[in-house]
């Protein structure tokens, strides 16, 4: 039987894990960056192979932040911009159950935010706010080695998950952003980055925005029993 100790301490894990959520709006309030380093600090015991760790991270706020922004944003909405993702992220053609599963998210967000199916322009205009790190106070890019392969992109994962949850031990929300992965060229040259760094994604990080009706967005999950298929336990 476990203790009450472990059981206290299971109980602080697991509700950092099941409150962690995407964010799509945050408060200006400044996340500092001893704060952010010291939850960098704690991903980097994430496990990779051999112990390579492959992770890149650039952390911007204020000033270097917005300029970013400013870049990207840009890009995203010029309409001669031919800039695409470096790496397969989604199939080629979805499938179930995935398909249902992301129109459920896709439908219940644009409701949340009185987008109406049609309305391109109206999602065009949310899709960039991405670009904004959705006016969170610091944004983090991720990059890698493209000379590495799939183990350790597998490692990032782990590494991006764990900051996600460590975030929420210090009261604040993220988003993992893989819409930054779109625009590899303009994120290279505003971060001043050889060509050998892909971009993996972007993460958005701060205080939630508890008044934005985006936030009140909870996604569902399978349980356990629909995706395992379990063998010689009692």
């Amino acid at each position: 039987m476990p203790n009450a100790a472990a059981i206290e301490l299971a109980s602080i894990v697991d509700d950092a894990i099941t409150s962690r959520r995407s964010v799509r709006a945050f408060l200006p309030t400044p996340v500092p960056q001893s704060t952010i380093q010291h939850i960098l600090d704690v991903a980097a015991r994430a496990p990779s192979g051999t112990n390579m760790q492959p992770w890149k991270v650039h952390a911007l706020a204020g000033a270097p932040l917005k300029t970013f922004c400013d870049k990207v944003e840009a890009a995203f909405l010029n309409p001669d911009n031919t800039e695409k993702r470096e790496y397969l992220y989604y199939p080629n053609e979805f499938f179930e159950p995935y398909l249902a599963r992301r129109r459920q998210v896709g439908f219940a967000m644009y409701d949340l935010l009185g987008i109406k199916r049609g309305e391109t322009a109206k999602m065009k205009a949310q899709h960039a706010r991405n670009f904004r790190f959705f006016d969170a106070p610091a944004g983090l890019i991720f990059t890698i080695d493209r000379r590495l392969n799939i183990g350790s992109w597998l490692d990032y994962g782990i590494f991006l998950g764990i900051i996600m949850v460590a975030a929420r031990g210090h009261g604040l929300s993220t988003i993992a952003q893989a819409a930054f992965a779109s625009h590899p060229h303009t994120i290279r040259a505003a971060l001043n980055l050889p060509d050998s760094d892909a971009i993996i994604c972007g993460m958005a990080i701060g205080h939630e925005d508890t008044s934005a009706p985006v936030n009140t967005l909870r996604t569902p999950r399978a349980p356990a029993a629909e995706f395992t298929t379990f063998n010689g336990f009692d």
